[in-house]
């Protein structure tokens, strides 16, 4: 009994301390069971609100995600296996890799690729500040520079997406196929009294249970709108057309086990099996940590906090494929035919955006002269928030199943679809552009 108290005393004294150490807004605000509550009710709210699209224009929908560490990453653990039973739960067909390249392994000739299980898997490497996705090796070669790198890959047909623009000064890079729009661990970076707060394994053993019952609505109480990384991508999409792709930069290792390690001790790890501290075993709480059957050695407790599933459902990049093929993923990314959305809030398969007159259709990542009649559509299979942008400022808002706007001015417009969940206005879809240029007959 006295362990037990001395538990929550110290739980409590870490929870003051955390939440008076930041005052603004933070991920751990939102880690509070009402709010989880309120949220999850909100989400399955959406549900009998949604209505299935039929895909417009000729190409099929395919969600992929992009930015995923497996077990040849050095931070991670993850197999294959249970990162397709992921996919496949999170409705991806489409999973490419960026490992951390290492002496020991060549990450494209090793790389998951290929089909495995109905899921396309394509191999990549995160690498001096890039997703690379070369079609051969580069094991030996001289990447050079940042530019001399992004050169060597595409030249010969790969793609190049510079990544985590928060660390870059060099984002301006000639050539590139586009950039990170959306970055699950640069969203994370920025939450200060969580971070502090994860860093405690009292405190994830007081939040084990919240966790565990609502655990997409915590691992995507991150969320916030990347008005940087945004920014930067208007930015460049003024130069010259820029795929915008999200990056889940899923590694499956954020979380605890307890084990029994001697006596009446516990010892504390996380995913990767680095000890954290070594405690009293009575200082864990006997509602969590279940001793009956155990010897030592065995696993007691354990929380992940970041499963591949939840990292994949939080967000993805949704491509128009002509079909499901390797070749056809590079053509739509190459493109812009791609969207970036949130669909742990709600799937959103049938999101659309394009530019018309008359019977011609442009999809997104089209590069259109300006001419009188020129429209643009967008829908969704649920009522939302339009945000309009040319240049990367709103030109229109409303609110709806579909947009209509009559293009009076060239520019790089994009869309961006809102949900309210649980009094809170939440982004849902990004589009990529649609670029609107004046043709040099034009006056």
């Amino acid at each position: 009994m006295r362990n037990s108290t001395c538990l929550l005393v110290v739980l409590a004294f870490l929870t003051t301390v955390i939440s008076a150490s930041d005052a603004r807004s933070d991920a751990l605000d939102k880690l509070q069971l009402k709010k989880l509550e309120a949220v999850h009710r909100a989400v399955q709210a959406l549900r009998t609100e949604w209505q299935a699209l039929p895909r417009i224009g000729p190409y099929q929908e395919h969600r992929a995600n992009l930015h995923v560490h497996s077990h040849w990453s050095h931070d991670s653990r993850g197999t294959i296996n249970e990162i397709v039973a992921a996919a496949k739960a999170t409705g991806t067909s489409v999973l490419m890799f960026n490992e951390h390249p290492a002496d020991h392994y060549d990450f494209f000739q090793d790389g998951h690729q290929g089909v495995h299980d109905g899921v396309l898997l394509i191999p990549g490497a995160e690498s001096q500040g890039f997703l690379a996705f070369p079609t051969m090796s580069l094991r030996g070669l001289n990447t050079g520079s940042s530019q001399e790198f992004n050169d060597l890959v595409r030249s010969r047909g790969g793609l190049m997406f510079v990544s985590h623009l928060e660390e870059r000064m060099d984002w301006k890079i000639q050539g590139v196929t586009g950039v990170e729009i959306y970055n699950t661990h640069a969203d994370f970076k920025d939450e200060k009294k969580m971070i502090e707060a994860m860093r405690s394994p009292l405190w994830i053993l007081q939040a084990a249970d919240m966790i565990r019952k609502f655990p997409q609505e915590s691992y995507s109480a991150l969320q916030d709108y990347p008005h940087d990384y945004l920014k930067r991508w208007d930015e460049l999409c003024a130069t010259a057309p820029h795929t915008g792709v999200s990056a889940n930069d899923a590694h499956q290792n954020v979380g605890m086990i307890a084990r029994w390690v001697e006596g009446d001790k516990a010892r504390v790890e996380d995913p990767l099996g680095k000890v954290l501290v070594e405690l009293p075993l009575l200082t864990l709480p006997s509602s969590i940590v279940k001793r009956e059957g155990k010897k030592v050695g065995d696993e007691l407790f354990r929380l992940q906090f970041d499963p591949y599933e939840n990292s994949l459902r939080h967000v993805g990049t949704h491509l128009l494929l002509t079909e499901l093929n390797e070749k056809a993923v590079r053509e739509s990314l190459e493109a812009g035919r791609a969207f970036v959305a949130f669909d742990w809030l709600a799937d959103a398969t049938g999101f659309d955006f394009a530019a018309k007159n008359g019977q011609q259709r442009y999809e997104m990542g089209s590069q259109i002269a300006f001419q009188r009649n020129l429209s643009l559509h967008a829908q969704a299979p649920l009522p939302v928030h339009w945000r309009l942008l040319n240049n990367g400022k709103v030109v229109d808002e409303s609110t709806g199943r579909s947009l209509r706007f009559i293009v009076n001015e060239a520019g790089n417009y994009r869309v961006e679809a809102w949900l309210d969940i649980a009094d809170e206005r939440m982004l849902w879809i990004l589009s990529n552009p649609l670029y609107i240029a004046i043709n040099d007959n034009q006056e």
